[in-house]
């Protein structure tokens, strides 16, 4: 019964995510509060299956992880899992705006979205940030409801090969106990001042007055949600609500086509391009014709070094691929 409990006030508040990741989640939280204890390892493979790349540098160029289930705050899953603070994520996105060392930031996702608490904040942050440096999100290569609220606040959306896009929607979830405790003989009585101050509980059958409390917290998120999304992609909210998936995942070619993302690409293409855009002319042709080691010999003594140094700077892009 206390898994019930712990479950219940885990789910009810509204997500924007993929429903089997909260399924997972569910289950997690139960195993936990049973008092088995999971290693990190198992609970990044069962809610993610990859582990949180570190913050990165190429050059000028900031890549910034939204990696796992993304949370208002940082809890017990996002230190454990890989999954992500709404709250530090912002704080990281602005540090990489106002330092002068980075020409242009890269967002790393792959998410299947998480709880809304902070979610059109941070995405308001990110489109507020558009023309300080050139800002690009990466599907790399699930950007599913939350996850996707955030990334198109990027200028440019890209989207990997195998990659999809979407789950545009908000949900939650109620759960009523009230037959399992009546079988263990467990029945509660409310003393209350306000009149919906118990409303939505979970040891009684959910009131049809409830549940439309409920539908309308959900609805108004959800409307926002698809404001949000038109403004960054710069389109009518009707096109977002009956056009944009309509809470499906949709992939690469096709979220393309219907404007949910500007292109398919890979992460390591998107940083070289990056990279190459902040480099002069003379530079940016160095990187790009240099293949093999014997390209470094130079007559020019400044020449070769230059081309070293871009050797040197390409090397460090594949590290990346």
């Amino acid at each position: 019964m206390k898994n019930s409990y712990v479950l219940q006030a885990f789910v009810e508040t509204p997500w924007a995510i993929l429903p089997q990741k909260l399924a997972q989640l569910e289950e997690i939280v139960a195993r936990h509060v049973a008092g088995e204890k999971l290693e990190a390892e198992e609970i990044q493979a069962r809610i993610h299956g990859a582990q949180r790349p570190p913050d990165r540098r190429v050059n000028a160029v900031a890549v910034l992880p939204l990696f796992g289930t993304i949370f208002p705050r940082a809890n017990m899953m996002t230190d454990m899992s890989g999954a992500t603070s709404a709250e530090r994520f912002g704080a990281q996105f602005a540090e990489l705006v106002q330092d002068p060392e980075i020409s242009a930031i890269v967002l790393d996702v792959d998410s299947p979205g998480g709880q809304v608490g902070g979610i059109d904040e941070l995405s308001r942050q990110i489109f507020e940030a558009r023309g300080t440096k050139p800002i690009v999100a990466v599907a790399n290569h699930t950007m599913a409801s939350a996850a996707y609220w955030i990334g198109t606040a990027a200028d440019e959306l890209i989207i990997t090969p195998s990659g999809e896009v979407g789950s545009i929607g908000v949900f939650a979830v109620h759960r009523d106990m009230s037959a399992a405790m009546e079988k263990e003989g467990i029945k509660f009585s409310f003393i209350k001042e306000g009149k919906y101050k118990t409303e939505g509980n979970p040891y009684e059958p959910l009131a049809e007055e409830a549940r439309a409390a409920i539908q309308t917290r959900v609805s108004e998120i959800y409307d926002t949600f698809a404001e949000a999304v038109a403004r960054n992609r710069g389109v009518n909210p009707a096109i977002v609500r009956n056009g944009f998936g309509e809470g499906r995942m949709v992939g690469a070619s096709q979220a393309v086509k219907m404007g949910m993302a500007d292109r398919v690409g890979t992460l390591d293409e998107t940083i070289r391009r990056l990279f190459n855009q902040q480099l002069p002319s003379a530079p940016r042709q160095a990187l790009k014709s240099v293949s093999d080691p014997t390209a470094l010999e130079s007559s020019d003594p400044a020449q070769a070094d230059f081309e070293r140094e871009a050797q040197s700077l390409r090397d460090e892009v594949q590290l990346y691929k």
